[in-house]
């Protein structure tokens, strides 16, 4: 009965520690979408926990009329699917800047704005150290050019450290 006992404990902790750690501890990479014209993003992710962490967004916006930047912060939880698939949900915001030319006035004008954010999506973890996510990310935006609701598609890759 000690044998049993002593068996049963050590798969319950074996258990409770090989899916204790979700994610990384860092992670570096791109996120690569598409809201108002190509996007790519240097992103930065920080484990805070064991199923949740920080990400980090500094992107560079790019169309005929205008160039920009953004940088974005989200708060993530992170939840186990299968093996290496996790899917994750978080909220967060940012600031950004916009140079645009106008069509109506026939200047340069620009703008500094702040956005609140959500995001969602869906990630595999490799053996080695790659991680590729596929995520939704819906923008609200509080400015004069960028005072709407923006929906930003993005597959990421990152290094894993």
């Amino acid at each position: 009965m000690k044998k049993l006992m002593l068996i049963a404990i050590a798969f319950i902790g074996f258990t409770a520690v090989s899916n204790a750690q979700l994610i990384a501890d860092n992670a570096i990479g791109l996120r690569l979408g598409d809201s108002d014209g190509f996007g790519a993003e240097i992103s930065y992710q920080r484990a805070l926990g064991d199923n949740n962490r920080l990400e980090l967004d500094l992107g560079l916006r790019s169309g005929n009329r205008y160039d920009g930047f953004k940088l974005a912060g989200l708060y993530q939880w992170v939840w186990n699917i299968d093996g290496g698939f996790n899917w994750y949900a978080g909220v967060g915001g940012g600031v950004g800047a916009y140079e645009y030319d106008s069509p109506f006035d026939n200047g340069d004008d620009s703008e500094t704005f702040i956005f609140a954010a959500g995001d969602i999506g869906i990630e595999y973890n490799f053996d080695i150290p790659l991680m590729l996510s596929l995520d939704a990310r819906p923008e609200f935006g509080f400015g004069d050019f960028n005072d709407d609701l923006d929906f930003d598609i993005a597959l990421g890759i990152r290094y894993q450290f």
